[in-house]
């Protein structure tokens, strides 16, 4: 297996998981948390039932922070293996 084959295996396991990782925390805000929000609900936070709130207000805050945290880490990744020069 040559370098630039190696290379390009490294940066795609990399991105994968990157990306795994990503969908993972993704489902669990968009799905996991909205069906046991009234399980939530018995807890508050800033004054509102904590499962009201993560779906209407923490699930778009994760969701923002999640491309901020994709892009970041996705642009060390291509950094390391010298993609994009």
């Amino acid at each position: 297996m040559s370098d630039t084959s190696k290379s390009k295996e490294g940066h795609w396991s990399k991105t994968r998981n990157l990306t795994f990782f990503v969908l993972f925390i993704w489902f669990i805000f968009s799905m996991v948390i909205p069906w046991n929000a009234k399980a939530l609900n018995s807890m508050s936070f800033l004054g509102f039932e904590l499962g009201y709130y993560m779906c209407v207000q923490g699930s778009l805050a994760v969701f923002v922070l999640l491309i901020f945290f994709q892009n970041w880490r996705q642009d060390a990744i291509d950094d390391e293996f010298g993609v994009g020069e």
